[in-house]
């Protein structure tokens, strides 16, 4: 039989709210380095622990429109070009997503094997996960629907599972499904737990494209009669697929186990010991980081004395520990989170109630990326307010203006090459200029090292939204 390529489906999106925090909505948990073990994030590791697998193409890649920057340059930081990266308009679950893939890896003509990973999880074992995937694709040559189960170490309430036909005392074979079950009761958690069956649901599967594509079709067709209109009518939009939004408005919102795994009889788990864990909790950090003598795991600024089983984190600022057992402290910028460890799921809670108090701290850090850089807000009042800004060597931000504020920048470090109403002018460190009120302006780095400045604004309305592009590198509308 001659072996199929295959191609990663990498899912970016989720705003991993129980690690508020660090995690936020325009900065989520899959685009942060969370263990601190090889300086690389949890979406850079999806990839890189999948590279021993044969006959890999490069990877789809689906996610929200407004992370779009943040996937390519963490994937140009590890020197990958992905195939395509999929912008979708709004979350519509798993299924719409892997049908997207599907029909998008057979527009050459081929049909290859689709492995779908989201981007958040932690494998410690990746050779028995290569391993895993070596076999599973034998049975997704053979026309099954393969799923990944993870085997239970705990009593989960917190996860679905799956029950297989039969046990297969641990080998590594694809078992036919015979129920999915949602998340459970404890005391039925624990019965799960004395019963080899059962596996944890994984959300990874492994399968070739027209066999995911026909049973689309067979248990959820308006799903795929959608997405074939939103692909059709994509726009490509510099390295970016834009999905039709009408269109994909239209799909239902379906987990792909809902739409098809749950109906199919192509189903097959792939019972994996891999050391996974999908990190949904400051608890399931803590669990799987790297500890002291006394199970304590410490990250950045942190000074801990006579203290156990606590997770101390800081971003930013020194965080001091005394005396203190089973804690989770997370220190950014704008919030420092103070929970018993074994609380920190209430955490979704907490930023539930923000949003609903409309506060800034739900949803974004106060260091907030753009394709050109990042800015920092330094500190703010009710009409001004003082950012720190970092153009990466040869970007631009957009040719703009705005209706309400007015802006003066301070060059600290590099050169700014400043174009105010047609005018252009080189301003190197300890020079500034003054933007006025309805001024068209540009500003570019056009250094080799990054351009960092201080900005003043200062106006009746200081807000992100008061910005009117003209012309911009990065095809973004007002």
């Amino acid at each position: 039989m001659t072996q199929s390529s295959l191609i990663p489906v990498i899912l970016c999106g989720g705003s991993g709210t129980r690690l508020w925090p660090l995690s936020r909505e325009s900065y989520p948990k899959q685009f942060w380095d969370l263990t601190g073990d090889s300086n690389k994030t949890l979406l850079q590791q999806t990839h890189q622990r999948i590279q021993n697998i044969r006959g890999l193409q490069e990877p789809y890649l689906i996610c929200n429109e407004k992370h779009r920057f943040i996937v390519a340059e963490q994937m140009r930081e590890i020197n990958v070009q992905p195939q395509a990266i999929f912008l979708e308009p709004v979350g519509r679950d798993t299924a719409p997503a892997v049908t997207i893939a599907a029909l998008k890896a057979q527009e050459k003509g081929e049909d290859p094997l689709l492995l779908v990973l989201s981007s958040d999880h932690i494998i410690a074992n990746n050779e028995n996960f290569t391993k895993a995937i070596d076999e599973g694709r034998q049975a997704a040559e053979s026309g099954k629907l393969v799923t990944f189960g993870i085997y239970p170490t705990a009593p989960e309430t917190g996860y679905g599972y799956i029950e297989a036909t039969e046990n297969d005392n641990k080998s590594l074979i694809a078992l036919p499904i015979k129920r999915f079950v949602e998340k459970p009761d404890l005391k039925t958690a624990e019965q799960f737990l004395k019963d080899s069956r059962f596996t944890w649901n994984s959300g990874m599967f492994l399968f070739k494209a027209s066999v995911i594509l026909q049973e689309i079709e067979r248990f959820s067709p308006e799903i795929l009669s959608h997405c074939k209109k939103a692909l059709k009518d994509n726009s490509k939009d510099l390295d970016f697929l834009r999905l039709n939004v009408q269109a994909f408005h239209k799909c239902p919102s379906l987990s792909i186990d809902k739409a098809v795994m749950e109906k199919t009889n192509l189903g097959a788990v792939l019972q994996l010991n891999a050391g996974w864990n999908d990190i949904g909790s400051w608890q399931s950090l803590w669990e799987t980081s790297t500890k002291d003598k006394n199970g304590n795991v410490l990250k950045g600024k942190v000074i801990l004395e006579d203290s156990k089983n606590c997770y101390l984190r800081s971003e930013k600022r020194l965080v001091v520990g005394l005396g203190v057992k089973d804690l989770i402290v997370v220190e950014t910028d704008d919030a420092v989170l103070v929970a018993d460890r074994q609380q920190s799921q209430k955490v979704k809670s907490i930023v539930a109630t923000l949003k609903n108090n409309k506060s800034a701290e739900a949803k974004a850090h106060t260091k907030i990326y753009r394709p050109w850089g990042h800015y920092t807000s330094i500190v703010q009042g009710k009409r001004w307010q003082v950012k720190k800004i970092e153009v990466k060597s040869g970007a631009s931000l957009s040719l703009q203006m705005h209706h309400h504020r007015s802006e003066h920048w301070v060059v600290v470090k590099g050169t700014a090459l400043v174009e105010r109403d047609g005018e252009k002018q080189l301003l190197e460190e300890n020079q500034s200029t003054y933007i006025p009120l309805g001024c068209k302006h540009r500003l570019t780095n056009p250094g080799k090292i990054p351009l960092e400045l201080i900005e003043v604004q200062s106006g009746a309305y200081i807000g992100e939204d008061d910005i009117v592009r003209i012309d911009d590198n990065y095809g973004r509308k007002n």
